[in-house]
């Protein structure tokens, strides 16, 4: 059955979130270093970020590189980080035909200087296109996007720039990451796993989820079209009643 067929065009998410779990249970399953995962997952990024664009969506916000990652092996870290550069230097011709405008959340500024700059120039580059946002969390974690926020708070409070009598729900979205993007409506986790794993924790307050067995190496565009059906079939009351 064409699954794009059945998607109502008129009721898409905004904005959909991918924690892309899975590449090294991808990888081990197949008697491949855990690198090799990562790899094969940039295949599913390239799918899923072209069936976004395709389809009109607002923003694709993916889980890349967690503050925790910094846990793993060296070399896993020093691969991780390559790879994004690799596909930084590969993609942004297509990020720019495809009038795709990179974007992204964390503290990118602890990121290795290579990585670092070559995000800074693809996001420059790309700042102009109006379709698609590519949001890259790296550097990421929900914890700490709040706990960012709330410094900033209260240096704004100590500089009489924000009263407390001011500080709402709106007034601390604006202070995260994530300001001047839509709310979160659609949030993607591959490989199986019932957890949220410190992402976007503030934005996932009315957020769908939806949860898919499939390893993120295989994940394409039919898997997200299956994600989207199974949103579309959902009633989002918002705390009221339906």
């Amino acid at each position: 059955m064409d699954l794009l067929s059945l998607i109502d065009k008129t009721k898409l998410p905004r904005h959909i979130a991918v924690i892309m779990d899975g590449n090294g249970r991808w990888a081990r399953q197949r008697g491949l270093p855990r690198i090799a995962g990562h790899q094969a997952g940039i295949k599913a990024v390239r799918d899923t970020v072209e069936a976004c664009a395709e389809l009109g969506i607002k923003v694709l916000t993916l889980y890349a590189f967690s503050v925790e990652n910094w846990k793993r092996p060296v070399s896993e870290v020093s691969a991780l980080m390559q790879l994004l550069i690799e596909y930084l230097q590969k993609e942004l011709e297509e990020l720019k035909e495809h009038n795709i405008r990179l974007f992204t959340i964390g503290r990118t500024e602890g990121l290795p200087s290579p990585a670092r700059e070559l995000l800074k120039f693809t996001v420059d580059e790309t700042k102009e296109n109006t379709g698609l946002i590519l949001n890259l969390a790296l550097n990421y974690g929900g914890q700490v996007e709040i706990l960012d926020a709330t410094r900033r708070i209260l240096q704004d409070i100590q500089n009489h720039k924000l009263s407390l009598e001011d500080l709402e729900v709106p007034v601390f979205h604006k202070y995260l990451y994530t300001a001047g993007l839509p709310d979160l409506d659609l949030m993607i986790r591959t490989s199986g796993e019932m957890r949220v794993s410190n992402f976007l924790l503030w934005q996932l307050a009315y957020a769908e989820i939806y949860v898919t067995p499939v390893l993120w190496p295989d994940f394409r565009r039919q898997h997200l079209y299956e994600a989207l059906l199974d949103f579309q079939k959902r009633e989002r009351r918002f705390g009221q009643v339906g």
